[in-house]
């Protein structure tokens, strides 16, 4: 299959699992929903990283970023969890969309990169589209309150929390660019989720054995959400083998728009014109930053 139809089966996945967990996980802890999305995805994902081989002589240095990166990611992805169990799909997904605003911005910060006309364009959209998410705090005859769209961003707990998974992706990016230099991307995909769901069921075992069990109260569901989260994973290694990843991280960043159709038609969220409207510029702002 080609890269686009892949990555757009990934974005799709992503939501899925995304609106199944919100749908039918609604009773499960922080601790259990980060077991089901990465134990899981990394069970599924063992018959493939099998099949690639281990990676074999991996330097210290490797293992060092790792080190750094698998408490990043699951402290990222506990807060994800959380944000999308207690909040509308619609004041949260998005704002995954700054992921890539964050990693220009700590370039500029920590490397002295420069942001080219693109990639300032793209931030200005991604912007526009969190105004535009909470136009609804804005009176259009007051000027003064042209800015309350964007400070409802930060008082609003699950756009906030959603922010903050934004900071610590932007993190990540970083990072696993580093780490996967001793890999490669299509192979390290596998090994990364292989690892951290062994770190998961190894943390749970260790503080919280009986969690191991309670995750399987509601099988089908937990099923639904980890099967759909390891299609995600796969479908992105099997694009990215096929084209650039700052082409198929412009598609799959679509999730949040799909996600933004399953708030509205699953859970009845309003402004669905408006918050696609949000959604669909912040998707054109990572394309400008990410190609």
């Amino acid at each position: 299959m080609a890269w686009f139809p892949l990555a757009l089966l990934c974005a799709f996945s992503l939501a899925t699992a995304d609106a199944a967990t919100k749908a039918w996980l609604q009773g499960y802890t922080t601790r259990e929903l980060v077991l089901v999305r990465f134990g899981l995805t990394g069970l599924l994902l063992l018959p493939l990283l099998l099949w690639q081989g281990w990676p074999e002589n991996l330097p210290p240095a490797f293992w060092g970023w790792l080190l750094v990166l698998v408490p990043i990611e699951i402290a990222a992805i506990g807060l994800y969890m959380s944000a999308i169990r207690d909040y509308p799909l619609s004041l949260t997904l998005p704002y995954l969309a700054f992921t890539p605003v964050f990693v220009v911005l700590i370039a500029y910060l920590v490397l002295g990169e420069r942001v080219s006309a693109q990639g300032f364009a793209g931030i200005l959209l991604v912007v526009l589209g969190a105004w535009v998410l909470n136009s609804r705090h804005a009176d259009p005859r007051a000027w003064r309150s042209w800015g309350a769209p964007l400070a409802a961003v930060l008082r609003e707990p699950g756009s906030r929390r959603m922010l903050t998974v934004a900071v610590l992706y932007s993190v990540t990016a970083t990072l696993g660019k580093a780490a996967m230099q001793y890999v490669g991307p299509a192979r390290f995909g596998a090994f990364y989720f292989v690892i951290l769901a062994a770190v998961t069921f190894g943390l749970s075992a260790a503080t919280a054995p009986s969690t191991l069990v309670r995750i399987w109260r509601r099988p089908l569901p937990v099923l639904v959400v980890g099967l759909s989260t390891g299609i995600m994973a796969l479908t992105h290694f099997l694009a990215i083998q096929q084209v650039e990843v700052a082409y198929m991280i412009a598609v799959k960043r679509t999730s949040l728009l799909f996600g933004i159709l399953y708030g509205a038609i699953l859970f009845r969220e309003r402004g669905l014109p408006r918050n696609l409207l949000a959604g669909g510029a912040m998707v054109a702002g990572v394309c400008l930053i990410l190609l």
